[in-house]
Order: structure tokens, then sequence, then C-alpha cells
């Protein structure tokens, strides 16, 4: 079983575009939980513009499935993961003034860092995951952190997939099996949709976890929110 985790910064987006609650963030993640995902996702960022940190509080007592806090791990954005207690946290290196997220960490180059800051979250009893690029050496150095899960940084495949090339999928099937045999889970995210999901899906080893937040909310706004979590929950298990 791959789980659905869906990402809400968007839906905080729309709701700060006019400065009141509409839509509110609460009901909707309460609603799609309610359509069948298994997974919140956030991630908020220092200067808050979507997901705000006080968000991320009242979220903790609203999520019953597995709760996902991602972001760059600087000292605010620790000190708030601790304060919540998420089921995971996913460190994503993105630079404070990043438009979304663009590229996955240096595993060698920054091992000694994430190792002390995953090894204070596992102490905490919260799940760790490293954003990754797919090449196997950056696996490797991510075993070396004391992470439990890795998550793919997948936009590559997903403009491969767009442009009718399916061999975009091998270097992430390359880094799926190094993981698999180091013991580490693998999630997924970023520009994954109804489109591609499935093949990725079906190609990658033991695959625990799949984010989807820009893609779905889009595909809702035709779809329909309860239909397309459906969508995906058939395609990730079918």
């Amino acid at each position: 079983m791959t789980k659905l985790s869906v990402n809400v910064n968007k839906i905080a987006t729309l709701r700060n575009s006019r400065g009141g609650d509409v839509p509110n963030l609460i009901k909707t993640v309460k609603d799609i939980e309610s359509f069948g995902a298994e997974g919140i996702t956030i991630h908020p960022r220092p200067d808050e513009r979507h997901i705000r940190y006080q968000d991320a509080r009242d979220l903790k007592e609203v999520v019953k499935t597995e709760y996902n806090i991602e972001g760059n791990p600087i000292k605010s954005f620790i000190d708030l993961v601790l304060e919540i207690r998420p089921t995971q946290v996913t460190l994503v290196p993105d630079a404070e003034d990043a438009i979304t997220s663009n590229a996955g960490w240096d595993t060698v180059k920054h091992k000694d860092f994430l190792k002390e800051v995953i090894s204070e979250f596992k102490r905490n009893h919260i799940r760790t995951s490293i954003f990754v690029n797919p090449v196997v050496e950056m696996v490797v150095g991510a075993v070396e952190t004391g992470t439990d899960r890795i998550e793919l940084y997948t936009e590559a495949y997903a403009h491969a997939f767009a442009e009718g090339n399916k061999t975009g999928i091998q270097p992430y099937i390359d880094a799926a099996v190094a993981a698999g045999k180091a013991g580490l889970g693998i999630n997924a995210g970023h520009d994954l949709s109804l489109d591609n999901v499935k093949f990725f899906k079906e190609k990658i080893p033991g695959l625990l976890e799949v984010s989807i937040g820009h893609a779905l909310i889009s595909e809702s706004l035709y779809l329909g929110l309860e239909n397309v979590i459906q969508l995906y929950l058939g395609k990730l298990n079918s």
C-alpha cells in the first residue's frame, strides 16, 4: 500500500490572498481526511506566505491520520516541530525565498548537520525523512545520517513523463533499490499528478507514501476534491 498525503499549502495560499478565513484550513483538512486521504502535509516557511506557524499548531489537534511537516531545519522550524511532535518531519534544503522546493540535500556534504538534527527529532520519537535527488550516492549518504526515510524529489520524472519520456523513471528505480537494500523507507513528491502517479507507483519498489499538493488542488478545481482524492487512491493502490 502506498499512502496519499495531501499537501494543503495551496489552501492556505488561497485563504491568505483575501486576508480572511475562506477557505477554512481546519475544515478542509477534516474533509480531506474524511474523503480517504491517509496523511496531511504542510510546509511552513519563515515568511508564512501560506501555512502559518500557528496553523501547524492548530492542525496538531485536528489531523487524525499521519501528520507530516516539511521544511528547512532552521532554528524556528526545529523548535516548531519539537513543540508539535508530528508523525513525520521531512527535511528540505530550500532557501527562505524559494517559491517551491527545487532540489534535494547533498547528504554527503551536509552529513554532520543532518545527523545532528535528525538525532534530535528521533530522540523525540518523530519519524524523519530527507528530501533527495534520485542519485544513489545521495541515498547512501542519507543512510549515514540516521534518517528513517528519504523522499525522492520527482520534478525531473514528471517533466520527462510529460514529454513522453518514460525512461526518466530509471534513476528513481535505482535510488529506490539502493534505499530498500539499506533499509530506508521511501516517500516521493513534487509535481506528481493524476497523469503520472500510477506509472511512478508501479515502477518504484517499496514506495510507502506520496505527498501531493499543487497538482491535486488544481485538479480539484475541475473534478472536485473528494473525487480527485478517490482517483489518486485508485491509482496508488490498484
